[in-house]
């Protein structure tokens, strides 16, 4: 059986995302997957993002990392989304990308496809389980099929407990408990991923 093929798409303003998304990858690739990792484009101005250092400085940290479009979509077996919460819902450059996916989802193609997301907040209670279940009804209008980590393993005891998906507060770097929770989440994905399409 071929190794699943995961595309991880995040947007970050200021480096959190980012940084699960590494953490999604390494994981997955470790769980014998091929991986896609891209950055879902900006849409603000760029004489806003200039205004604010730390916006600024993740724009640069990501540089070198390819924009996602509809053909890493296409081309992947399982989806992962990260982005931040805006005012109890995605992001408008997350929901931005979603929007461009209407002509895949005509072909019927996304129908199958494997979904998980993860998220992060000013708080931890900004609307985390919101954005990550509005995400799953465009996912569900798709005819792809959410993979949740519920209660599947003992770190998610540990780490807020968020069975949508994993989430946390913004601005910080990750602990060991959250690159365990989101290791967890990858290797669900990919493991899930493999038996559907066997």
């Amino acid at each position: 059986m071929a190794s699943p093929k995961i595309a991880i798409f995040f947007y970050s303003t200021y480096g959190t995302n980012h940084s699960v998304a590494l953490e999604a990858k390494a994981a997955a690739e470790a769980a014998g997957a091929e991986v896609r990792l891209a950055k879902i484009p900006e849409t603000a101005p760029q004489s806003v993002i200039d205004g604010q250092d730390a916006w600024k400085a993740q724009q640069e940290r990501a540089a070198d990392i390819p924009e996602a479009t509809p053909d890493d979509v296409e081309w992947a077996d399982g989806l992962w989304f990260s982005g931040p919460v805006r005012f109890g819902g995605q992001s408008s450059q997350v929901r931005a990308f979603i929007d461009t996916l209407g002509g895949l989802w005509g072909t019927g193609i996304l129908v199958n496809k494997t979904i998980t997301a993860t998220t992060s907040a000013q708080n931890p209670n900004g609307g985390v389980e919101n954005t990550l279940m509005n995400l799953y009804h465009a996912a569900m209008h798709w005819g792809a099929i959410p993979v949740v980590p519920g209660y599947s393993d003992e770190v998610k005891f540990e780490d807020g407990g968020n069975a949508y998906g994993y989430s946390m507060v913004g601005g910080n770097d990750l602990t060991d408990v959250q690159k365990r929770s989101i290791a967890h989440q990858s290797k669900r994905l990919v493991e899930i991923t493999a038996k559907i399409n066997s």
